[in-house]
Order: structure tokens, then C-alpha cells, then sequence
């Protein structure tokens, strides 16, 4: 029984190394990643957002957007940017999506509305919808700079000043925003944060903004793009077909060798993503496949990495300071030991969440249950991998896709 108690402990001790080794790293990079990336926020402090001069045409497609889409053209309203104009490109809706967007928009001349009744089998939705609105509507036919927003958005005014003064001073090509994401419901309040911590770690920050050896990423809820920069890449016809065409714009970014930028929000971008929990693992499933770039094998891997890191290490540690504290651990200097450094992982893992939850306003009591969150999380991940080795396909936006894995 010793022995076995020994062995045990043994066990969780390198787990609870595992987890402070990890959070160690981690913490190293978020703090670089805040000394070197200014939030949006803090741009509104560059003197080229005092007085901005260059036209923004904002497009926003919106497939059966009811629940959402009178909040995002109220906050589109109190924007202070002074060369605006908005398109909305009602792709296919069959529910009071234009009803609701009329109302909202009341006898405001910077929005127009274009409704589309059909969509080529060769083009996803949300893609056609937007190039129908880059091709036809005065907002993007005038503007200097296109901005892309999904219809679940809620835009804090100042936001789109305050990047258009960031693009300008990072003379970028693309920009686009880390978003905060909505806490309304029990999956976005318990699972959403380790569906956000993955995505952060398979794309980090730092990564994400550097010319050469760029982990290109970009978050469709939110995209700047200079006329130029768009237009040598193709814009959304070059993706017509693609899934998530927000991360196939920006390797397409990446391959012309264009600058880009990605930036934390700080609260002034709030989206609302998922109303339903199957909907919740649809739209997670999808982004895991394609940040994957449909490769099984490599969410496979992805999925063992955050159990390993996010559950399994976590909870040895939680047993080997049990074992430490009421088992008969001998001799005592190897209990101390195995205490201590218990203690060391559990108190960095949740010193370090509690930290990132309050950053994104989850409930700090989520934190206890990170390695359920992150359970549940990874099975996301699984399932998305399964159903893409079976070729099974995915419904998304009111058409069905069918995926071939790499």
C-alpha cells in the first residue's frame, strides 16, 4: 500500500510540475503580449484618432439575425466615426430580421439595405453575402476602407475610430479584433472560456502580428482592410467556398506579404455568438476544423494537449495535495516536497484563470470547473475531428457543407 501511495503521488507531483511549468510559460507570454500590442482602447489615445479622415464602408451580413441584429444597428448609430455608411446584407432570411432592422434604423441615411434571395451552390452564404454587399451598396463603392462586422456584434463608440487610428499608425493592411465574447447563457459561462483559451493558444497574439513567419489569423466579427490591401488579395470572391472565410482572408493576408494585426478588444467589442448549445458545438466544431486547415491527425493532437494541460494535470494536483495533507505520506521530508510543489501548480493555474476570467468578465466561480470547461471543450474538438474523418457534413448559415479532410 505504501509503495502504490507512493507511486501515486509520485504521479501527481509531476502533473502539478506540468501545471506550473505551463502556466509559467503562459503567463511570460501574456505579459509580453501586453507590453508589445496596445489594446484598441489605448488607440484612442493616438492623435490620428482625433480627427480621422479616410471613409469606412462597414458590411454586415445577416441570415435569420432577428434576436441580435437591432442591438448591433444601435450601437452602429452611436458610433462617433464621422465618415460612416452601413450595408445590410440580409442573406435568405426568413424570420423578422429586416423588420427588426428597419425599425432600429429608424431614418438614418448612413444605413441601406440589401436583401439577397439566393446564393450559387460554389459559394458558401456568409461569403456571398458580403461580396453582394462589397459589389453593390454605396458604403463599400465610396469607402477608403471596408469594415466587416457579423450581425451578433455590439460596437462600444469609439471603436471603429480607435482602430482606424491603430491600422493607420501600424500602417497595416488588415486589422482585426480579439472580441469579448457574451456571458448569457451556462455553456458560454462554463465551457466558452476554454473554447477561447484554446483558440488563444493554437493562435496567439504575438504570432498573429508578425510580417514573417505570421500565424495568420483573423476574426470575422470584426475585419478592417484598406481598399488596397482587399483588393490585391481578391476579397471574398477569392474564398468564395470557404467555410470560415475569415482565417482563409487572412492567409491570403499573409501570402501577399501584407501587414496585419491582431488586438484585444477590452470590452469595446462585445459579441453574442450562439443562442442554443447545439448551436454552440456546431460553431466551435467548424472553427476547430478550420484552424486545423482540415487536418485530423493535428485536432487529434490539439484535443490530447488541452486534456492533458487542462484537466488531467490539473486534477493530479488537486489529488496530490489531498494525498499530501490527509494520507500517511513518509518520509516527511518527501511530503513536504510533494506539498509544496502541489501547492505551487494549483495556486499559479488558478491564479492565472482567475486572472483571465476576470479579463473576460466570465464568472470567477467558472474557474473551479475549468477541467470540466476543458473536458467538455475537447470533446468539441473530438467530435468536430470524427466528423470530419467520416466526411460527415456540416450545416451551417442555412446551407449544408460538405468537408474532406487533409
Amino acid at each position: 500500500m505504501t509503495a502504490l501511495l507512493h507511486v501515486l503521488l509520485s504521479l501527481c507531483v509531476l502533473c502539478a510540475a506540468g501545471v506550473a511549468a505551463y502556466w509559467i510559460i503562459a503567463i511570460v507570454r501574456i505579459v509580453d503580449t501586453f507590453r508589445h500590442l496596445p489594446t484598441v482602447r489605448h488607440a484612442l489615445q493616438y492623435e490620428e484618432a482625433a480627427s480621422p479622415t479616410p471613409r469606412v464602408g462597414v458590411v454586415v451580413p445577416a441570415h435569420n439575425e432577428e434576436v441580435s441584429i437591432a442591438a448591433l444597428i444601435r450601437s452602429l448609430r452611436q458610433e462617433d466615426y464621422p465618415h460612416l455608411r452601413v450595408a445590410l446584407c440580409l442573406d435568405r432570411c426568413t424570420d423578422a430580421t429586416l423588420e427588426r432592422a428597419r425599425a432600429a434604423i429608424e431614418d438614418d441615411d448612413r444605413f441601406e439595405i440589401i436583401e439577397i434571395q439566393r446564393c450559387p451552390d460554389d459559394w458558401a452564404g456568409k461569403v456571398n453575402a458580403v461580396w453582394t454587399g462589397v459589389q453593390n451598396s454605396q458604403a463599400a463603392r465610396t469607402a477608403d476602407l471596408l469594415l466587416f462586422i457579423d450581425a451578433d456584434a455590439i460596437l462600444e463608440p469609439g471603436v471603429i475610430r480607435a482602430s482606424v487610428a491603430l491600422l493607420q499608425r501600424r500602417k497595416l493592411g488588415l486589422l482585426t479584433l480579439w472580441s469579448s465574447l457574451g456571458v448569457r447563457y451556462w455553456f458560454e459561462r462554463i465551457v466558452q472560456p476554454s473554447c477561447g483559451l484554446e483558440l488563444m493558444y493554437q493562435y496567439p497574439l504575438m504570432r498573429a502580428n508578425r510580417l514573417t513567419a505570421r500565424r495568420a489569423f483573423a476574426n470575422g466579427q470584426f475585419m478592417l482592410f484598406t481598399r488596397a490591401a482587399y483588393d490585391a488579395i481578391g476579397g471574398h470572391a477569392s474564398v468564395n467556398a470557404a467555410v470560415l472565410e475569415d482565417m482563409a482572408l487572412a492567409r491570403r493576408i499573409a501570402e501577399h506579404e501584407i501587414p496585419a494585426g491582431a488586438f484585444l478588444s477590452d470590452r469595446m467589442l462585445i459579441v453574442n455568438m450562439y443562442e442554443s448549445w447545439p448551436a454552440f458545438r456546431t460553431g466551435w466544431m467548424r472553427i476547430y476544423i478550420d484552424c486545423a486547415k482540415f487536418k485530423v491527425r493535428r485536432m487529434f493532437k490539439h484535443m490530447w494537449r488541452q486534456r492533458i494541460s487542462q484537466s488531467i494535470m490539473p486534477v493530479g494536483a488537486m489529488i496530490g495535495l489531498a494525498l499530501t495533507i490527509f494520507a500517511p505520506v513518509q518520509p516527511e521530508g518527501w511530503r513536504i516536497t510533494a506539498l509544496s510543489i502541489c501547492a505551487l501548480g494549483l495556486f499559479l493555474w488558478l491564479a492565472s484563470l482567475c486572472v483571465v476570467y476576470r479579463m473576460g468578465r466570465f464568472p470567477i466561480w467558472a474557474v473551479l470547473l475549468s477541467p470540466i470547461s476543458s473536458w467538455m471543450a475537447s470533446n468539441i474538438m473530438r467530435d468536430a475531428a470524427v466528423r470530419l474523418a467520416r466526411r460527415e457534413p456540416v450545416r451551417w448559415g442555412g446551407r449544408e457543407y460538405h468537408l474532406e479532410p487533409r
